[in-house]
């Protein structure tokens, strides 16, 4: 007969519900016994007992002996830990293999605690620490939060001070993988620390959200610290923690997986001339760990590394290939990205699919995923796949990185809007700061009988453009709307833009509803040149279909262009 539990033993099993390898006696318990018996006494559902101390029961005695674990032992001795599952946290596709941990994709990560005067991590190289200059993995090592070392390897191993003194500390850390699974890996090889505790490491807890992100050099974040799109590829400015998945699943406090390389595709790599390049593709690779050094490839468990949502930003480098000979070879592509959702599936089968292109234009290949997604529904039961185009990055006002690659902003607006689309896709309530809310609004202009203008809207950049022949009576005879505007009540919302007008002239515009109440309000006075406008607004109430509203009535011959329209919640 199981035990009641009184409040503080309650609250000792949450205190002491850590993952981490101690001993007790002779027995050894690792990470996942020491917190299955916490949540089999405080009542979770689905845990498994834990019979610590042995004697044929789990009760709230074997807290005792958890407890030990974790108390001093009165002598502070030097130990070395390994970074396995027990000791660390794993982030993405990290591989334990020769005593070290692999972090191999972008992002790949070890996270843990540990408590001790001193503390160091033993850093290891695969064989690309000789790669060269510009080609070396680059890593970061962050204790409580802060950066104490980012550098590219270059020796086959080394040791890292994570903190030094005379008193005990318990510090969080992190070792990272910034650059990419094409460059090689960085190894973990394990942490040495000097502490009186039997459990000085334990890892990290899991977080309640799991996403997995699929894509080529944007995902990598290739070039985003790159001083402009003429500066080549190097590792040096390549760095994960800016780039829109890791940033999504920060606004989500989410944990994640990447599987991205740069150059790759599903049909085709990145190709200049048209041919078909079958060498850089990622498909054959979902199943595996993705190192390309043959000493670190293996198989990849999906059912043992469930994730809550995939996400794929997958066809910018397709497009080089199928826009050579779209009429025959888009068909080649959607069937072969259909056969890739197909598998997805399987490996995940019950987590939405969300899949976009469009963030360094390639818009042409939207159609085609969204009829690759019609195509697995129809030909292979593929249900719960969502499909978006991302907005094509603003690299004049935004900046631009390396090879014309997204910058932070454009990879932080991204992120924004996937994280809007994940929750989207989950059916979970997502608050959306940092998001453009007039994304998905449209413009249009409307007129009077005694005024005449044209219209045009330019899809690659998404610009905006009215001439008025005849401009009416009064300013009110031609307006130029976008809507719908989707606010909340009490949010702050930032409005910019570039615009271009006739010297001199005054336009009035205002985000209103739909029955007339006004919002915001000013006025721009054209230069003749584009002119950037920024401003902040609160909301006073919730309004979905908001409308903004430009007037260019009253001015016959009137040359008035729009770009960049954003309208981003603040706070």
């Amino acid at each position: 007969m199981k035990k009641k539990l009184t409040a503080s033993a309650l609250a000792a099993a949450t205190a002491l519900a850590v993952t981490a390898q101690t001993a007790f006696a002779a027995v050894s318990f690792n990470a996942g016994e020491l917190e299955s018996l916490s949540s089999f006494l405080l009542g979770a559902p689905d845990s498994v007992s834990t019979d610590v101390n042995g004697d044929g029961v789990c009760d709230a005695f074997d807290l005792v002996f958890l407890r030990r674990g974790f108390q001093s032992t009165g002598e502070f001795t030097e130990q070395t830990i390994p970074a396995t599952e027990e000791n660390v946290k794993y982030t993405g596709r990290v591989l334990y293999r020769n005593d070290t941990a692999w972090l191999i994709h972008s992002g790949c990560a070890t996270e843990f605690t540990v408590t001790g005067k001193s503390a160091s991590v033993t850093i290891a190289g695969d064989g690309s620490q000789n790669n060269g200059e510009n080609s070396r993995p680059r890593y970061a090592v962050i204790v409580d939060g802060e950066i104490i070392l980012d550098e590219l390897l270059s020796v086959k191993e080394k040791t890292v001070e994570l903190f030094s003194g005379e008193t005990s500390r318990t510090a969080t850390v992190k070792v990272i993988h910034l650059s990419e699974a094409n460059n090689g890996a960085i190894g973990v090889s394990g942490i040495t620390v000097n502490s009186d505790k039997a459990a000085p490491a334990a890892p990290l807890p899991k977080k309640d959200l799991t996403i997995e992100f699929i894509g080529d050099s944007i995902t990598c974040a290739y070039g985003v610290e790159g001083k402009d799109q003429y500066e080549n590829f190097k590792t040096s400015t390549e760095n994960f923690m800016k780039s829109y998945a890791y940033l999504t699943a920060e606004l989500l406090d989410a944990d994640y997986s990447a599987v991205c390389f740069s150059g790759y595709g599903t049909t085709s790599g990145y190709t200049s001339s048209g041919s078909k390049n079958a060498s850089s593709l990622v498909p054959p690779l979902y199943d595996s760990y993705g190192s390309s050094a043959a000493a670190l490839q293996a198989e990849w468990d999906h059912a043992a590394h469930p994730v809550d949502a995939v996400f794929i930003n997958l066809g910018t480098n397709d497009s080089g290939y199928v826009s050579k000979d779209a009429a025959t070879r888009s068909a080649e592509y959607i069937s072969e990205y259909a056969a890739f959702l197909r598998d997805v599936r399987a490996d995940n089968p019950d987590a939405p699919i969300i899949c976009t292109v469009g963030i360094m234009g390639c818009e042409d290949m939207y159609p085609y995923i969204v009829e690759a997604a019609k195509t697995a529904k129809e030909k292979y039961q593929v249900e719960n796949v969502y499909t978006y185009l991302s907005p094509t990055h603003d690299y004049t006002n935004d900046g631009i990185g390396s090879d014309w690659h997204p910058s932070v902003t454009t990879q932080k607006k991204n992120a924004a809007l996937a994280a809007s689309e994940i929750c989207k896709a989950l059916g979970i309530e997502y608050n959306d700061m940092s998001l453009n809310v007039a994304k998905e609004a449209s413009f249009r202009t409307v007129t009077d009988a005694s005024a005449n203008m044209s219209e045009y809207l330019n899809d690659w950049d998404k610009s905006y453009h009215v001439t008025t022949v005849a401009g009416g009576s009064s300013q009110d005879s031609i307006v130029t709307m976008l809507s719908p505007v989707r606010l909340r009540k009490d949010a702050t919302y930032r409005i910019s833009f570039s615009a271009s007008a006739n010297a001199g002239t005054e336009i009035p515009f205002r985000l209103m509803s739909d029955d007339g109440k006004e919002y915001f309000s000013d006025t721009l006075t054209g230069t003749g040149d584009k002119a950037p406008f920024s401003a902040e607004f609160t909301m006073t109430d919730n309004d979905p279909e908001a409308v903004l509203s430009f007037m260019l009535g009253g001015t016959d011959s009137l040359r008035f262009s729009i770009y960049s329209m954003e309208i981003t919640r603040i706070k």
